[in-house]
């Protein structure tokens, strides 16, 4: 009997998986359209991932990193759209898997209602590999590695001009809080989406969580133009980066998954790479009743910066908005995932946990007991280590 794949659920849990497995035939069949790999090929290891399905592959001649994606959320070219990024990044020196070309010469293959992207494993282990988002670090070292490494993403990625993504679900934008008027953008955004629109007829999720947010891009407003447009990584955590051993000073090697990339600005992804891994949302999805409960890890704060100032110095307007950034950086792509759960998956449970249980809750953290983490970020940004300690206390 088959053991069935677990995924990593929205409480940090194990449940039973979204979507199924990779299958030998399908995996044989698919790598076969790639001259240069030889089979047979088997299944060295299974991903958790919630998202979609992958899979490292064995095969005679290298092992690569096989992923299936439902049409209906990747299909060719909005794989592509990542694709040209990461390939634009690695021909500026940054670590970054090679994408590999199937005999068409593509990087992303369909076939029925999947599409399909093989990577190079890149250089180091996956030392993060069973961790989840929303997870700390294991050590303080591992978090300045990856400020450094998330420096060395974003000088490379200087340059490169494309176009912010089509309209797709699961990427974390930044086009809500961009604009001088984040309701009529947010009223743009729902209406593009109609499942997600549905469901907030019903539910008053949005409309809470931008009345909590308001206050965040007011702060951000008047340096908001200084904030140069870049392509970003936007989920940068300890499993999307390989380090070089598991020793507790280990040094990240490269980084890897795409998936949620997008042309936003550079304090946009350090935010998001900040509360992926400082604030553990985990605690506060399974305890809501008691907020102030939620560990924030404020020496992984502080290394994860300045390991990233050590290669890129964030300037005055930059620093500025690193606090308000926080607390809006995640608002959208919890509006994507709802948006993904109702049209893709059906799940109005899941959609509840997107909406109410990260975009408003963390609305409502970030009011409450997470100003405090806030305003030691803002005494950081006003160069002020007495009232940051004094904030800290």
């Amino acid at each position: 009997m088959t053991t069935a794949i677990k995924a990593h659920g929205l409480d940090g849990s194990l449940v039973e998986a979204d979507w199924p497995p990779l299958s030998p035939d399908e995996m044989a069949s698919v790598l076969s359209r790639y001259p240069e790999l030889h089979g047979p090929f088997q299944i060295a290891s299974v991903s958790p991932r919630p998202l979609s399905a992958a899979s490292v592959v064995a095969t005679r001649s290298e092992r690569v990193f096989m992923k299936r994606h439902a049409r209906q959320v990747r299909d060719a070219e909005g794989l592509r759209e990542e694709h040209r990024f990461m390939a634009d990044l690695l021909a500026h020196g940054a670590p970054v898997p090679q994408v590999m070309k199937c005999d068409s010469g593509d990087t992303a293959v369909e076939a029925g209602d999947w599409t399909y992207e093989v990577h190079a494993i890149p250089c180091g282990i996956d030392a993060y590999e069973d961790a989840i988002s929303w997870t700390p670090f294991r050590t303080a070292e591992h978090a300045r590695s990856a400020g450094e490494m998330l420096a060395r993403l974003h000088l490379a990625a200087q340059g490169y001009e494309a176009p912010a993504r089509r309209l797709r679900q699961l990427v974390a934008g930044y086009t809500i809080f961009a604009d001088d008027n984040p309701a009529r953008e947010l009223d743009q955004y729902v209406s593009e989406r109609p499942a997600l629109q549905q469901y907030l007829e019903q539910s008053q999720c949005a409309q809470g969580a931008m009345n909590l947010l308001t206050p965040f891009h007011e702060e951000l407003a008047p340096v908001l133009p200084q904030l140069q447009p870049l392509w970003t990584h936007n989920d940068l955590h300890g499993s999307n980066l390989f380090w070089s051993d598991d020793d507790p000073a280990a040094k990240a090697t490269a980084v890897i998954d795409f998936g949620l990339c997008d042309r936003t600005n550079a304090v946009h992804d350090l935010a998001h790479a900040i509360e992926r891994s400082v604030v553990e949302w985990l605690v506060l999805v399974n305890d809501p009743a008691n907020p102030e409960s939620v560990p924030v890890h404020m020496d992984h704060l502080w290394s994860m910066i300045e390991g990233y100032e050590e290669l890129r110095p964030l300037f005055a307007a930059e620093r500025a908005a690193l606090a308000p950034m926080l607390a809006l950086c995640h608002a959208e792509f919890a509006l994507s995932e709802t948006d993904y759960f109702l049209s893709v998956l059906h799940s109005r449970e899941k959609a509840f946990m997107a909406c109410e249980g990260y975009l408003l809750s963390h609305a409502q953290w970030w009011r409450g007991p997470g100003a405090r983490m806030l305003d030691a970020v803002r005494a950081w940004a006003l160069g002020d280590p007495a009232i940051r300690k004094a904030v800290e206390a």
